[in-house]
Parts: structure tokens; C-alpha cells; sequence
């Protein structure tokens, strides 16, 4: 099985910065689409931001111009910079892929996730 593994979070003051890192390991064949959820307390779980295979990046309405998702496809890596943060930004954030396990073989996999906390 493909595995996520997170790393980055933490306890940050508001307009500071964090960076999310999360790679990818396990039998792989292509990672396709890559992306960043996070989840609230009490709340359901919510797309951050997506980045496709060539780099393409797409991004929630209240992260835009904060967030910055990128990839390093040899290293199977995706990114989250985080800058201005906010304390509504404070949830678990999920790393996600859509990974081609081989040539018949697809499937979509999550991180364990990591806790983001945004307070003063």
C-alpha cells in the first residue's frame, strides 16, 4: 500500500509562517493529482489546495494569496507554504494522492495528518 507521510505542523502566532512537507513512499507507479485538506474540529474535512502532475496549482478562496502548494515528483513530495496565517486556519491538515500503483491499478491515499495551530 502507498503511504503518506506528513510533517511540519505546529503552534504558530497569527501572520506567521509554516511549511507542510509530505512524501510519498510504497509501490509506485505514477502519482497523478496531489493535494492539501484540512479538518476542523466539529467540521467536515475541506480541500486547501491541488496540484496536478506538471505542476498546476489550484487553491481554496481563503487561502488564495497565502498558500502555496508545490511538488517534487522525483523526490515524490508535495508542499504546503504557509504564510499570513490566520486562527481560523487552525485544523488537522491531510496530505492526498492519486497514485497509479500500476498499469491497471489506481487508488486515492491519505496522510496520517498533522495539526496546524494558529494562536497568540
Amino acid at each position: 500500500q502507498v503511504q503518506l507521510v506528513e510533517s511540519g505542523g505546529g503552534l504558530v502566532q497569527p501572520g506567521g509562517s509554516l511549511r507542510l512537507s509530505c512524501a510519498a513512499s510504497g509501490t509506485i507507479f505514477r502519482i497523478d493529482a496531489m493535494a492539501w485538506y484540512r479538518q476542523a474540529p466539529g467540521t467536515q474535512r475541506e480541500l486547501v489546495a491541488s496540484i496536478t502532475s506538471s505542476g498546476s496549482a489550484s487553491y481554496a478562496d481563503f487561502v488564495k494569496g497565502r498558500f502555496t502548494i508545490s511538488r517534487d515528483n522525483a523526490k515524490k513530495m508535495v508542499y504546503l507554504q504557509m504564510d499570513n496565517l490566520k486562527p481560523e486556519d487552525t485544523a488537522v491538515y491531510y496530505c492526498n494522492a492519486n497514485v497509479k500503483i500500476t498499469l491497471l491499478h489506481r487508488g486515492d491515499f491519505w496522510g496520517q495528518g498533522t495539526q496546524v495551530t494558529v494562536s497568540s
